[in-house]
């Protein structure tokens, strides 16, 4: 538990949860640290996020009581050290929809239909108070990640003229910010709970960073997984169910969807580039080419038309050479 372990060994000694046996698990692209916690039978979740390194547990607390009162499955927060950055969690498991799929690939349309009608769910609630809008200039400055990042060294016009473009397709088609997006509503961050009934069969983890934004942002996150290949019959077939559960129109939200599909992709792409450029964490390169696909059929959208060419003529494709230069020069790794 690193040098932080006093600290998590003294909130959990303020808990009912004192003398567990505390063992790691896997954790994400964030400064975040998960470990699971043993009391006999009985398991939670223990949460480190150090405010040092830019961490704060109370945006998770406070999505994770929303999305609660609204009866989806987000962990109860059994125990908080805001100011520590400390939570212990409800246990919802392991089945990631990631794990499960693989192991019964016949549920995966039955995974995938409960998440989008999770989606749905929630997309008819109230948003809660003071939730930030994840707005066309925020979501086009996130896009030129992908320029700083994975392009390098690239005319500066042409990098701007693809900018105003971009923010000019978000502002046109993809500016209705009227619901909760938790931003990575994807199969590594949903657990199954075939326990559970209806959109509670979901688990959420990672909603911290929820903003106020478009209904189809999470389905893009959702079905344009950077992490594995959805059906395109899945795909189509869940736009296809979103569509009849919220009575959006299907023209305006097929747009959206490919607006707000390029603008996602590019920003994964930047992102992953800068994990392995900035933080040592080469294996998310490994990603980019499937992103790189989703980028490139979003861009063939008649929306995105004045875009598309200026993203051809900026961002190289992740050849097998370029990939190769890109992790080589990938920062040292942390030391653990």
């Amino acid at each position: 538990m690193s040098d932080r372990t006093p600290l998590a060994r003294q909130f959990l000694q303020g808990t009912d949860w004192a003398d567990a046996r505390v063992a790691p698990l896997a954790g994400d692209a964030s400064n975040r640290r998960y470990m699971r916690v043993h009391r006999g039978d009985e398991t939670a979740v223990l949460m480190d996020a150090p405010s040092e390194r830019g961490e704060d547990v109370r945006p998770f607390v406070r999505i994770a009581r929303h999305l609660s009162s609204l009866g989806l499955s987000a962990p109860r927060i059994l125990a908080e050290d805001t100011r520590n950055g400390f939570l212990l969690l409800e246990d919802l498991g392991d089945d990631l929809f990631a794990r499960v799929i693989p192991r019964a690939p016949d549920r995966e349309a039955e995974l995938y239909g409960a998440a989008t009608d999770a989606l749905a769910h929630l997309h008819d609630q109230p948003l809660p108070d003071d939730l930030a809008p994840y707005d066309p200039a925020l979501m086009a400055d996130m896009a030129a990640l992908a320029f700083e990042w994975y392009a390098g060294d690239t005319d500066s016009l042409r990098r701007a003229a693809a900018h105003a473009a971009m923010l000019a397709a978000l502002a046109e088609y993809a500016s209705d910010a009227s619901v909760l997006i938790q931003r990575d509503y994807h199969a590594e961050n949903l657990l199954w709970l075939p326990e559970r009934a209806g959109i509670a069969r979901v688990g959420l983890l990672d909603f911290q960073d929820a903003m106020r934004g478009h209904p189809a942002y999470d389905l893009v996150s959702l079905l344009q997984d950077a992490r594995r290949d959805v059906p395109p019959a899945i795909e189509r077939e869940m736009i296809t169910r979103y569509l009849a559960r919220s009575g959006a129109d299907a023209a305006a939200f097929d747009a959206a969807y490919h607006v707000l599909g390029a603008q996602r992709n590019l920003r994964i792409i930047g992102v992953f580039s800068r994990l392995c450029l900035r933080d040592g964490k080469a294996h998310y390169v490994d990603l980019i080419p499937r992103v790189w696909s989703y980028l490139e059929r979003d861009l063939a959208h008649p929306a995105l038309a004045p875009l598309a060419p200026l993203i051809s003529g900026v961002l190289p494709a992740p050849t097998s050479e370029f990939l190769k230069d890109l992790k080589r020069r990938c920062a040292t790794p942390p030391t653990p």
